[in-house]
């Protein structure tokens, strides 16, 4: 079977990757000395290839571009989810999403029972905040921005119930412009530290999430506390709509200007966040993370001018709700002066999932002891000293389950059919068009143990198993790795946006 396969089934299948089965080790503390600030940043639905750092000649991100000249590009970097929750799950927990049972968008939610960066840090000291796009729950228990069958109450999972200080989110997606109105805004307000907000909720999206996650950080800094602050911009997501001021940067680019304003402005408010953390003499003890959620919606534009869905994969086959690299390897980097080298492209496979182990290790805060992690401590990585990461990374999408080791990524569909396995060598086939399955069978056989090790770790974990002393039990029934399912997602086809 080739390789276009693997778009010819419905949009809201997916899949997921595996690791190495080992249990999280204890944390090196010599990083930790002074605590540095964390700031995590994420796009919703940006690609590979929409920033100057890639090379994208259009759209100007000159800020992003700074920040990838002073700090570390990470060339090879996933999302691991190919849609927005999923990776949010496993960018807060180091953990797969499938353990905790989200298995798309606007499905499932964060367990209380989860290990969070902010719960870690947050027992470390640190003032906590969360600015944004949340997408990992509902916000109320009576209503949902897609209805009851989002089952409010039952999903319920608010960030000011899970370990921030400080929040400002909406459920899910709302319009870049404007976004206190419309659509996207109906019974998807903006929630601000508890309390539903209409103040300040119009104009560019990014300068509104960005006004209250500066003072949330002044205030940190005043009470000379150190702070996470997570940042989570709605940008590029449907509904896609620039400013004036953004559409002028890009006449003559038609309907494509709104996809490339909105990214500039995230890129404006990220050097506002930078003048700031200079202002306050912070600039150099921050720690400065960037990535988007998946890769960019729609199919590959014929004319990028005549629609907003512009986004670029760069090189990579697929895109939104695939699990090749296009929709899953993402534009990411990472700043810290003085810790992390300047100028340099890193392309050792990373994950959202290393963040809270690498984290843990930089403060010297302990990850749970006996809690499955499929992320590790990348730090030695960051800086240069290590060239190798130690666990293989895990997809798993819908029908579609996968491993990506070394320079190997592995998809199967079966636990028990092998004729539909696709092997790439990522080093030389960016667009996964050439399956070595069958000139590499040892390969294939050692990643697929792995790969089905890891999924029955995740169901283990998905049937509460990691939350000792709590017998919750599991919200959905778990997903077996089977064709089957398919028809029963096909009624998802417009609910995963």
């Amino acid at each position: 079977m080739t390789c276009p396969t693997l778009f010819s089934l419905p949009i809201v299948i997916r899949l997921s990757a595996v690791m190495t089965l080992a249990l999280m080790p204890g944390v090196t503390r010599g990083e930790a000395a002074e605590r540095p600030n964390i700031v995590l940043m994420m796009c919703d639905d940006m690609g590979w290839g929409d920033t100057g750092f890639n090379g994208n000649a259009i759209i100007q991100t000159p800020e992003l571009d700074a920040l990838a000249r002073e700090g570390t590009v990470l060339d090879h970097f996933y999302s691991v989810g190919p849609v927005c929750s999923p990776t949010r799950a496993a960018f807060l927990t180091g953990r797969h999403y499938f353990r905790m049972g989200v298995w798309s968008a606007n499905q499932g939610h964060l367990p209380e029972q989860e290990f969070t960066l902010a719960r870690m840090l947050k027992s470390n000291g640190y003032m906590t905040g969360h600015f944004g796009k949340w997408h990992l729950g509902t916000l109320s228990r009576t209503i949902s921005a897609k209805g009851k069958r989002r089952r409010p109450d039952l999903h319920y999972a608010p960030p000011w119930e899970r370990d921030y200080d400080a929040s400002f989110v909406t459920e899910s997606a709302v319009c870049t412009w404007d976004p206190g109105i419309g659509r996207r805004a109906r019974n998807n307000p903006y929630y601000e530290n508890g309390v539903p907000t209409d103040e300040n909720v119009l104009g560019c999206d990014s300068r509104v999430l960005m006004d209250r996650a500066v003072p949330f950080i002044e205030q940190a800094v005043a009470r000379e506390q150190p702070f996470l602050s997570v940042i989570w911009f709605h940008a590029p997501h449907e509904d896609i709509q620039a400013g004036p001021e953004y559409l002028a940067r890009y006449e003559g680019h038609g309907e494509a200007a709104h996809y490339y304003g909105c990214i500039t402005a995230v890129d404006d408010q990220i050097g506002r966040l930078r003048r700031k953390l200079d202002q306050l003499g912070v600039a150099d003890n921050t720690l400065l993370f960037f990535c988007s959620d998946n890769g960019p919606e729609g199919q590959t534009p014929k004319d990028r001018s005549k629609t907003r869905r512009a986004g670029s994969a760069g090189d990579f086959s697929g895109r939104k709700r695939s699990v090749l690299d296009g929709g899953v390897r993402v534009p990411a980097l990472v700043h810290w002066a003085g810790k992390v080298p300047a100028g340099v492209r890193l392309d050792v496979p990373l994950s959202v999932m290393d963040l809270l182990p690498t984290v843990a290790a930089i403060t010297g805060t302990e990850p749970l002891p006996n809690r499955w992690l499929d992320g590790e401590n990348v730090l030695p990585i960051w800086k240069g000293e290590q060239s190798k990461r130690q666990k293989a990374i895990p997809f798993r999408y819908g029908e579609f389950a996968c491993l990506v080791r070394g320079t190997h990524k592995l998809i199967i569909e079966s636990a028990s059919d092998t004729s539909h396995d696709r092997l790439f060598d990522l080093s030389n086939d960016v667009t996964e068009s050439n399956n070595l399955a069958d000139q590499h069978p040892g390969l294939v056989g050692s990643m697929r143990k792995e790969l089905l090790e890891f999924l029955e770790s995740a169901k283990s974990s998905h049937a509460g198993e990691d939350y000792d002393g709590d017998h919750t039990k599991p919200v959905e029934r778990w997903r077996s790795l089977s064709k089957a399912e398919s028809s029963s997602l096909q009624s998802h086809t417009n609910f995963v946006r």
